[in-house]
């Protein structure tokens, strides 16, 4: 039995490119029987950039809840809130002491904003670094050591974390001559849909371009409706391949709903009606989700207790971890 880690830093309003692009493809992982599975919320790495309090705590029910409603099973997967696992903490401090420094200066996120600051003419290249930031790598490695994983599934992006992971591992085992770390591998879904949005872009908040997840159907509806489109005449064929509408009903339909679509496509179907068949097949798919996730954040107790039966869990595993370290550190006799 394998065990896989999943980890979601708040960020906010959900939409359907994160659902396809991320958090399906997860859950297949995390659902498996045949795995250990743990999920965690990462409100201490969302505390480097969200400094409100009642927002980050919002946030952090927010993944939570959605990914329940969208099916994360909590009986096999343990699901804890990464603040509530003390001994996360503890191993990152020894995890610390052996990370050089070189490794933290080579970590893309902080690089890139030495870039940032170096392109702006700022006399600090370090401005707006935060000690958070820069030891960022390290939490982020103990949240993986601390729990003994096998597979960490990541973004291309978030590679170099489970890299770094690795290597602070390796050094630690190599110091003290025997395996105390397990070394984890990354997993990078290969082929990862990337999802337009309602301009052609790829779906992202940053461009306003999204369809949220769990909006209400007249909501939806609207949106959906604002999707771009050409100015063919609706008798007219439509290219399947290039059509945005097309694209998002395929991640939603079934295989025989597509065959019908793709029919009424080479046909001639008006915008109008495709947008409207796009709607239909999201509110299939999401409206289940969307009363589940409503109801979760409207008794926030429900959570509370999931969260806090997850910790239990995840601690019982942590403790023995970090009980391993501390004897080969020499910390516990």
């Amino acid at each position: 039995m394998k065990t896989i880690l999943t980890g979601v830093k708040p960020t906010g309003e959900v939409h359907i490119g994160n659902y396809i692009g991320a958090i399906r493809p997860a859950l297949e992982l995390a659902n498996d029987k045949a795995n250990r599975s743990l999920f965690f919320v990462a409100d201490y790495h969302a505390l480097t950039t969200v400094h409100e309090a009642k927002k980050l705590n919002q946030m952090v029910y927010d993944v939570a809840a959605t990914w329940i409603a969208f099916g994360l099973d909590t009986k096999h997967t343990i699901l804890y809130r990464q603040s509530d696992v003390p001994e996360i903490f503890e191993l990152a401090w020894i995890l610390a002491c052996f990370s050089p420094k070189g490794l933290m200066n080579r970590a893309h996120a902080y690089k890139a904003i030495l870039q940032q600051n170096q392109e702006r003419g700022e006399q600090d290249v370090d401005s707006n670094v935060t000690a958070g930031i820069y030891t960022y790598p390290i939490l982020m490695a103990s949240d993986i050591l601390s729990f003994d994983s096998d597979m960490v599934p990541v973004g291309e992006d978030q590679m170099q974390h489970i890299e770094i992971a690795r290597d602070i591992a390796q050094k630690i085992n190599h110091n003290y001559k025997k395996a105390i770390l397990k070394i984890p591998t990354g997993f990078v879904q290969k082929n990862a849909a990337v999802i337009p949005g309602l301009d052609g872009r790829k779906m992202s908040k940053s461009y306003d371009n999204t369809i949220p997840a769990f909006c209400d159907t007249n909501k939806l509806k609207k949106i959906v409706m604002k999707i771009k489109t050409d100015s063919l005449p609706p008798e007219a064929p439509k290219n399947t391949e290039d059509s945005l509408i097309f694209t998002l009903y395929q991640h939603f339909a079934k295989p025989e709903q597509i065959e019908i679509f793709k029919k009424r496509y080479a046909s001639g179907i008006g915008w109008g009606e495709a947008k409207l068949a796009l709607y239909e097949v999201l509110e299939e798919n999401l409206k289940t989700p969307r009363e589940t996730y409503n109801l979760l954040m409207s008794d926030q107790s429900k959570l509370d207790a999931i969260l806090a039966d997850g910790a239990k869990r995840a601690r019982t595993i942590a403790q023995e971890v970090l009980k391993r370290v501390r004897m080969a550190t020499g910390i516990e006799r």
